[in-house]
């Protein structure tokens, strides 16, 4: 499931980094793929891979079962998931790093491989890209366009990066591992709300509307 493979120039790469890679990234994981594949004709998705590893990765251990009972409850694939310790070859293949937390993105950026111009909090990524104008990016038709958008969404993203919120943790996302089933919940609703805008601004099209979103959509 996690084999690294060759990055085609033609394709869009995002990694997703927590600490244990059994919690938070995964579920984002799961859920951009899925949002991808929904908004996207198969040969557009197919050119944005989306991954996910643990700063303290628990190698080959499966996402917590509370991570996969949120992840069930919107309609999104949980099953044959494998934990993954962050490499520096995961990094450097990465077109977009997107982190739990303001330390896993210190720690990325400290790997080197000149990950600081692609490496944002998943939150602060999401506070970035609403400030982008979509109408700056390329459309995305059914070649490398989507790979195209994806990487001038992440320099505009970075140009603007001096903009910050007056709490620096409001750009993290907590950690709910050994929390209650609810505790997940709040977790994935937050990681959800994140992502939408992102998505949206990768591909170009909005999700559902408030009222027309139910069980399997954001």
């Amino acid at each position: 499931m996690h084999r690294l493979v060759p990055r085609p120039a033609d394709s869009f790469r995002i990694l997703f980094v927590c600490t244990g890679n059994v919690c938070r990234s995964p579920i984002a994981e799961r859920l951009t793929r899925h949002e991808l594949d929904a908004r996207l004709d198969a040969r557009a998705a197919g050119r944005i891979l989306v991954e996910s590893a643990g700063t303290w990765g628990h190698e080959g251990a499966p996402m917590e079962a509370h991570a996969a009972t949120v992840l069930d409850e919107y309609g999104v694939d949980s099953g044959n998931f494998a934990g993954r310790e962050l490499l520096d070859q995961h990094v450097v293949l990465a077109d977009l790093v997107l982190t739990a937390t303001l330390d896993h993105r210190a720690q990325v950026i400290s790997m080197g491989h000149a990950a600081g111009l692609r490496t944002f909090t998943l939150k602060e990524f999401t506070r970035l890209v609403r400030l982008v104008d979509p109408a700056t990016l390329p459309a995305v038709g059914q070649g490398a366009e989507v790979a195209e958008r994806g990487r001038a969404l992440v320099r505009a993203a970075a140009a603007l990066r001096g903009r910050r919120p007056a709490d620096p943790t409001a750009d993290e996302v907590d950690d709910p591992y050994g929390a209650p089933i609810g505790m997940f919940r709040n977790c994935g609703e937050e990681i959800f709300d994140a992502l939408d805008p992102v998505v949206t601004a990768l591909t170009g099209v909005p999700g559902p509307r408030p009222q027309d979103m139910g069980q399997g959509r954001f």
